[in-house]
């Protein structure tokens, strides 16, 4: 008869910003994700066509350019661009984000967090889980567009804030510029959280994962797209790429 031992703990793992060590994981492991990654590069394909085609003719055609969510929104991301490339670089508050997108997602999952550092320099969490979706978090979810939508849409449930509509486009727009500009400034530098699933795996799941955001964020912003209409479009260009695939492989095996 086997003793029953005291039920095993999982051990804290360490989950570091900018400055710290890379996130340990079986080489087989990455071998998979990267076949993944293959796999996730039609889906890109369809998705980058449907959506500059979609945001092409709602801007021309259906003039989404002189609406405010379209101005105010692209005020916000120009005046972010001015201060990411013209002043200091806040980079405190881009670790104190990334680390909380983190913490949060650890949370999501069912973990536990228990210990959350920031510095200038870098910064981490000590948590008892990690998994993909929690190395990559904070380069597709834009932790402080979240907030600021949140927030206006608790003072929502309070007072009218349509006067301030315009205020919440100008800070989604900084706050995405802040997000992406951060993202794609950083990435080439050599992130550790991407070394968890492999870098081509990571980087396809998270050009993927802003990419449907922006989507989203369209739809939601011009009154001429509609999901229903946006879906079709991508079954429209899905179709279409496996059949120019399938005809030039078809070309090829002659």
């Amino acid at each position: 008869m086997r003793k029953k031992g005291k039920p095993s703990r999982r051990k804290p793992r360490r989950l570091d910003a900018a400055l710290a060590g890379a996130i340990p994981q079986h080489v087989p492991k990455r071998w998979v994700k990267f076949i993944v990654g293959i796999f996730l590069v039609p889906p890109a394909i369809v998705l980058t066509q449907t959506f500059f085609t979609a945001f092409a003719r709602t801007t021309l055609h259906d003039a989404f350019w002189i609406t405010e969510e379209f101005w105010f929104f692209s005020l916000g991301v120009i005046l972010w661009l001015v201060t990411f490339f013209g002043l200091p670089r806040p980079l405190w508050l881009y670790v104190f984000g990334h680390e909380l997108t983190h913490a949060i997602w650890v949370l999501l999952v069912g973990g536990k967090v228990h210990r959350f550092h920031v510095s200038r320099s870098g910064g981490h969490i000590l948590a008892d889980r990690t998994n993909t979706w929690i190395a990559l978090a904070p380069y597709f979810f834009p932790i402080y567009s979240v907030l600021v939508i949140a927030v206006y849409g608790i003072a929502s449930l309070f007072t009218d804030m349509t006067p301030y509509r315009q205020w919440l486009f100008a800070l989604i727009g900084i706050t995405w510029g802040f997000h992406f500009t951060f993202t794609c400034w950083l990435v080439p530098k050599g992130q550790p959280d991407l070394h968890y699933g492999g870098n081509f795996f990571s980087l396809m799941l998270i050009y993927l994962l802003n990419l449907m955001i922006l989507a989203v964020m369209l739809i939601v912003a011009s009154p001429q797209i509609s999901a229903l209409g946006f879906a079709h479009d991508l079954f429209i260009n899905a179709r279409d790429l496996t059949v120019d695939c399938t005809l030039a492989l078809n070309r090829a095996l002659r």
